[in-house]
């Protein structure tokens, strides 16, 4: 576990502020990775979508799942990681990899307004309107990306190289962004409307879930030795 990437990093970040190596970091974030194959490999997943920064997660899946099919037999399959080039790992809005503990994250669900404002706040360098643009290491052509189709990646890509204007890349992303997620939007604010609902369609859910994990967890159990008494 002490090799997982999100762990080195919490020590590295330690390390520089002169604390403590394991200061503040929990053991939720040191067995993350354990946790993470368990919802794999209960499900026999044989592919897992998942960003780039997410590999070395399922890599530590197959790893246990192996392991555990060599001492007690075949039980578990071993899942293969689909990275989409597209979405390997999202910025945020400041560049670095998109994530709550950053700051830096744009909600899906923000009202239009709200989103437009978040989108306008993604960090771009200071090329002015008619300069061409680089797309690598762009926040702002990556996050406009994970929502184009190629035909409109490639209109994007042609618009940074011909010198767009921040603001007009801006205004294009919210406008993608906000067409793709309207109706979803909608149907989200109506579900969080309904809490009832909400715990309706979870205890469904566990119910699925419940109907491939019980039977499943009897037989590891049993290749383990852990059976009944009576």
């Amino acid at each position: 576990m002490n090799r997982a990437h999100a762990y080195k990093a919490a020590v590295q970040e330690n390390l520089d502020k002169g604390e403590d190596s394991d200061f503040a970091i929990t053991m939720g974030l040191f067995s993350y990775p354990i946790l993470m194959a368990a919802d794999i490999l209960m499900f026999n997943a044989n592919e897992v979508p998942v960003g780039r920064d997410q590999v070395q997660h399922l890599e530590m899946a197959r790893d246990i799942g192996q392991r555990f099919n060599h001492h007690f037999g075949e039980h578990f399959v071993l899942p293969e990681a689909v990275v989409d080039d597209n979405v390997a790992v999202l910025p945020g809005q400041d560049g670095r990899k998109m994530s709550k503990s950053y700051n830096n994250t744009i909600p899906l669900w923000l009202p239009e307004k709200k989103l437009r404002k978040s989108i306008m706040r993604i960090v771009t360098n200071s090329l002015e309107p008619g300069e061409p643009k680089q797309t690598e290491d762009s926040a702002l052509f990556a996050i406009y990306s994970a929502f184009a189709n190629p035909a409109e990646r490639k209109v994007m890509k042609q618009a940074f190289a011909d010198g767009i204007g921040w603001g007009a890349a801006k205004q294009q992303c919210f406008e993608l962004i906000n067409s793709e997620l309207s109706t979803a939007r909608s149907a989200y604010e109506e579900l969080i409307s309904d809490p009832a609902r909400i715990e309706i369609r979870l205890q469904e859910g566990a119910e699925r879930a419940r109907k491939i994990t019980v039977p499943f967890m009897h037989q590891l159990r049993d290749a383990v030795g852990i059976r009944p008494l009576v």
